[in-house]
């Protein structure tokens, strides 16, 4: 476990506060974090009012703030993202000058059952993460029966229901979103090449219901394995069976690099190229001449090229995409501490009210089914860079 506290500072909450967006917690929140990772460079915890001193083992005695577990891997093959994850989450707990909140960090590469029953044993009435489907699935029977919600950072909408919320970025509405601009900008006819797998299975769903609900029709949907012959294998068939105005590329921007070419070279010529969220990763794809034109949706990024430019200042190094879930998942507690009393349990229904959240990655509320519904903006992939080309709306 780490633990850091939150120090006086400006940062980045004063760009998000005051963005105008009604839905972002005014200035009189306040949040402290009783384990969050102190940065390498950091003196010792100077965490807003004094505290009681240590019992140990385990965590100070705590009646004037809340409890929070942070459960990401920090050791094993993930503990880059996680580690990134809770650096973040530090961040948010800095700019945000909290006070009645401790965030508790739970290393989950060594056993996610293992670091949930810690974290209830230590008394946290809320758990933000686990990080992958698997380990928000193994931590939610002990979640569940202590009574603490669980808002994880898994985009597998499957985890979802009975106390344990999906924060990630979920490829369907992604779909939704880049088809229903394309439907609106005239575009009747889909193809789409979607690699086997999960996530593939899913994304193939979400543009067969997007565009069938929409009053369009797909033409064509080719799986592929992930090896350029069978890409090209898929992109032929394409070729052969359909005319279509517009091809979904259901895989991250390395595929889709690979793919454009070919796709240009066989009967996609004039055809818009669309992507998923996983795009929003890939650097190299305004390098590419084949998909200049290209749309994708994704969570807005003006908020996190900011948070990424600080914590690169903070910690020497960029963080991972997925951070901004971290700093965004303490502003989302800070909302709901405003009239959460320390001592009772995480008022839950306060999760899915209608207004939601907003944070770095935007706008952002929990529906019934416990999945993050999103404000997702439209970028085009241009010549040396991606513009924004439909904003996402600020609200719900």
């Amino acid at each position: 476990m780490a633990e850091t506290g939150a120090v006086r500072q400006a940062g980045i909450w004063s760009i998000v506060r005051n963005s105008g967006r009604a839905l972002v917690v005014g200035s009189a929140l306040f949040l402290a974090a009783c384990q969050t990772i102190v940065p390498r460079s950091s003196g010792p915890e100077t965490s807003g009012p004094a505290q009681p001193a240590p019992v140990e083992p385990g965590l100070p005695t705590d009646e004037t703030r809340h409890r929070i577990a942070l459960l990401v891997p920090t050791s094993g093959s993930n503990a880059g993202v996680g580690q990134s994850i809770a650096n973040a989450t530090t961040m948010a707990l800095l700019d945000t000058k909290a006070e009645n909140v401790r965030i508790t960090t739970y290393d989950t590469g060594r056993g996610a059952i293992t670091a949930v029953n810690k974290a209830i044993a230590d008394g946290n009435t809320l758990i933000l993460g686990p990080l992958t489907s698997d380990n928000a699935k193994a931590a939610a029977p002990a979640a569940r029966k202590a009574g603490v919600p669980i808002i994880s950072f898994s985009n597998d909408t499957s985890v979802a229901g009975n106390g344990v919320f999906a924060m990630g970025y979920s490829p369907a509405q992604s779909v939704e979103r880049v088809v229903s601009f394309a439907r609106s900008k005239g575009i009747e006819r889909f193809a789409a090449l979607v690699p086997t797998g999960v996530y593939g299975e899913r994304t193939g769903n979400a543009l067969l219901s997007a565009v069938r609900s929409s009053g369009g029709t797909v033409v064509s949907m080719q799986n592929y394995s992930r090896s350029s012959a069978s890409v090209t294998a898929a992109i032929k068939k394409l070729a052969a069976s359909s005319d279509y105005q517009a091809v979904l590329i259901a895989d991250g921007g390395r595929v889709a690099i690979q793919a454009a070419p070919v796709i240009r070279q066989n009967g996609g010529a004039n055809a818009r190229i669309l992507g998923t969220e996983l795009w929003n990763t890939e650097s190299g794809l305004t390098s590419s001449a084949a998909l200049q034109g290209a749309w994708f949706a994704s969570v807005p990024d003006a908020y996190y090229r900011q948070l990424a430019s600080k914590y690169r200042s903070r910690f020497g190094k960029a963080p991972y995409r997925l951070s901004a879930m971290g700093y965004d998942a303490v502003l989302l507690t800070i909302k709901i501490a405003q009239d959460w009393k320390p001592g009772r349990k995480f008022p839950v229904s306060k999760l899915t009210e209608k207004g939601g959240f907003a944070g770095i990655d935007g706008a952002f509320r929990f529906g019934s089914d416990g999945v993050a519904q999103r404000a997702l903006e439209v970028q085009q992939i241009g010549s040396g860079r991606l513009s924004v080309i439909d904003a996402a709306p600020r609200g719900f």
